[in-house]
């Protein structure tokens, strides 16, 4: 028999409301010890609220929280002790140097002053930041600023590091770095990662991925096998006519097919099929005067998104007020 992993979070039945607004609607997961575990979801979902409650930031309205052995609600000191966190919003303070910055951090966590120095040593270098350790922060790039809130983050060895939105904001090149940072740090501290983000390329680094919408998890696996859940490979047609095309293609191809066939943005048809590639000349040679042109891919965890939701994870909902007031609310920490 192999190792059974051990959890290091457990979230039961968890409940969140903010006066009329239900900000998460009994959601459960566990999280393994080692793992890079991600909160996958749009804006408003429901994955700052869960991380600010694994953070005895906001106390729970109903459910049960359980963190490296403590509850979040009675034990809340041993929580922290086990935690560390880089926020969406900047942490550090400009006109300090990196040094200082990691110093402060300490002194907050009651780090001995011998303990700190090595620590502070540690987590520079780990964060390739020697070189400018001396230098105030408001010299730094963005991703040099993302980089030292994660040593800032680690400098008490922390069993548990959470990341909110951690790349919102940086290019693509440094978002990658990051990254790779991230799944090194895993490596060598043995470290457990918990992140939220809306972005579907940066949730392929996770282990497990929990996608959470409107306050629930609709789905939970890793990335692999929530792609499995589309029905093989996207195809996407331009027609004069997606709705009879769409019906065209269900009545001569309908049980061959290996998911959905709908009507996508503007005049785009998207059909599932097990192969693609084969499907794509039959299906052009059925309807020529029905389609304009064919593009073949893998299904992305876009994909995944749309089909559990039916919204794409960046449909906003801008008008909605309640989500509007909630958010605020939260930031200014009034959902205690």
């Amino acid at each position: 028999m192999g190792v059974m992993a051990l959890a290091v979070i457990e979230v039961e039945d968890l409940r969140k409301r903010f006066g009329q607004v239900e900000a998460l609607r009994g959601i459960s997961f566990q999280v393994d010890e080692g793992e890079i575990f991600g909160l996958l979801g749009p804006n408003g979902a429901g994955k700052t609220t869960t991380l600010k409650i694994l953070a005895t930031l906001v106390r729970p309205t109903a459910g049960r929280v359980c963190l490296n052995g403590f509850d979040v609600v009675r034990e809340p000191a041993g929580v922290r002790r086990s935690i560390g966190m880089v926020f969406q919003d900047p942490s550090l303070d400009h006109e300090l140097t990196a040094e200082q910055n990691l110093w402060f951090r300490s002194r907050l966590y009651g780090l001995p002053r011998r303990v700190a120095a090595e620590r502070i040593d540690e987590v520079v270098a780990m964060v390739d930041l020697q070189d400018r350790r001396r230098d105030r922060v408001s010299t730094f790039s963005g991703g040099m600023r993302r980089r030292l809130e994660i040593a800032a983050a680690l400098v008490h060895r922390p069993r548990v590091l959470f990341l909110d939105e951690p790349t919102v904001g940086l290019d693509p090149q440094t978002r990658r770095k990051i990254w790779d940072f991230v799944r090194d740090l895993r490596r060598r501290e043995g470290v457990t990662v918990l992140m939220t983000t809306h972005y579907m390329d940066e949730a392929e680094h996770c282990d497990r991925i929990a996608v959470i919408d409107h306050g629930r998890i609709v789905a939970l696996d890793t990335p692999a096998a929530l792609k499995r859940r589309v029905g093989g490979d996207i195809i996407t047609l331009t027609s004069p006519d997606p709705e009879r095309l769409v019906g065209a293609i269900r009545e001569r191809f309908g049980a061959e097919l290996g998911g959905e066939v709908r009507t996508g943005p503007g005049d785009e048809v998207v059909v599932e099929h097990p192969s693609g590639a084969e499907f794509v000349p039959r299906v052009a040679g059925a309807f020529p005067d029905l389609i304009r042109s064919v593009s073949v891919r893998q299904p992305t965890l876009d994909d995944v998104f749309l089909k559990l939701t039916g919204h794409a994870i960046r449909d906003e909902q801008a008008g909605d007020m309640d989500r509007m007031r909630l958010a605020a609310r939260m930031w200014r920490g009034r959902g205690r």
